[in-house]
């Protein structure tokens, strides 16, 4: 007879803290770890409204290590090539405050950290942009990192090509809006607003952000460029230029990205199987009522799995809840699923 095959390690639960509030949330509905930013330009989600002071980042470290969780600190924009030093003084910010790691996409930043605090462990940004092994691997070897987010446009069988050469721990999104891009090499919004994604923080800075009343509905631009345009009664959701519709070949529609969440659930035991070490879920920018009611799903699911991997069944209530915070209200596989390769 031959031996039962092992049960794959449960992967960490890694949920969105825009907030201290998301932060005690997401905590208390069951993730293994949280991921933030500080209120500058340092990191990807740099939102008004958003992101921590230093004291708030103190009492969210102390919520969360009280509970035995950890915190990811996302330094993960690229530095300013005039002016490094708000990125250099981030990475000392976060040691002085208890960061359990630093997510990182600049190559400074990691040089930095690793001479001025060898002990800090480092996490590759999905901002790197790292689709292969050998790229992890020279991070790895040049700047110690130990573990890395894959970018969300990888298949399932590229995902598991990556972990079977690489001894770096590996981190996927499980749930949250997709990048049409390869991250971190976003032109689009600097071609319509004059900022970079990659160093401001945001795909469409407020100042940018233009509502315009019609009497037939609302047009919605990135300073001058018109970028979509709503009837009186449709949702809106946050204007980004590649999820705008335009009209191609007389027809208005998405043209580049559609406004929907991707949604991976139902490859958890496969993504178990090929050893993720790490399951990620998006939306430091929603709401904590968003960050609660995700990590509750998800952490139901991972148990599930992680328990009877071969009995593991989506449940109707999981993909229900997930399906009304989802953006348009419409998950996908994403690149996950591509059956033309």
């Amino acid at each position: 007879m031959s031996s039962p095959l092992p049960t794959p390690a449960r992967p960490e639960l890694v949920c969105p803290a825009g907030s201290l509030r998301a932060l005690q949330l997401a905590v208390d509905a069951g993730a293994d770890a949280v991921y933030l930013g500080l209120r500058n330009a340092t990191n990807a989600r740099n939102f008004a409204g958003l992101n921590f002071t230093d004291p708030q980042l103190s009492e969210g470290v102390a919520y969360a290590h009280a509970r035995g969780r950890k915190v990811l600190m996302a330094l993960n924009t690229f530095a300013r090539a005039d002016d490094a030093a708000p990125w250099y003084r981030s990475v000392d910010a976060a040691v002085a405050l208890g960061a359990d790691a630093l997510i990182v996409a600049d190559l400074a930043v990691m040089a930095y950290a690793r001479r001025q605090h060898p002990q800090l462990r480092l996490h590759l940004s999905v901002q790197a942009s790292a689709t292969s092994y050998e790229a992890i691997a020279f991070y790895r070897d040049h700047y110690g990192i130990q573990r890395a987010v894959l970018p969300r446009v990888l298949t399932l069988s590229q995902v598991g090509h990556v972990l079977r050469h690489t001894d770096v721990e590996i981190e996927v999104f499980g749930f949250g809006s997709l990048c049409v891009m390869v991250e971190g090499r976003c032109a689009l919004s600097s071609y319509a607003t004059g900022q970079s994604p990659n160093n401001a923080g945001v795909c469409s800075p407020p100042s940018a952000v233009r509502w315009q009343d019609r009497p037939d509905g609302v047009d919605v631009r990135l300073n001058k460029l018109l970028i979509d345009r709503y009837a009186p009664d449709e949702a809106r959701g946050y204007p980004t230029l590649c999820k705008g519709r335009f009209e191609v070949n007389g027809r208005r529609d998405y043209a580049l990205e559609e406004p929907t969440s991707l949604n991976s659930l139902a490859l958890l035991p496969e993504l178990m199987r090929q050893g993720v070490r790490a399951i990620k879920i998006e939306g430091r920018q929603r709401s904590p009522a968003y960050v609660e009611q995700v990590t509750r799903v998800w952490r139901q699911a991972i148990d599930a799995a992680a328990a009877a991997p071969d009995r593991f069944k989506v449940q109707p209530g999981w993909t229900a809840t997930l399906g009304h915070l989802a953006e348009g209200q419409q998950h996908t596989l994403g690149a996950y699923d591509r059956p033309w390769r």
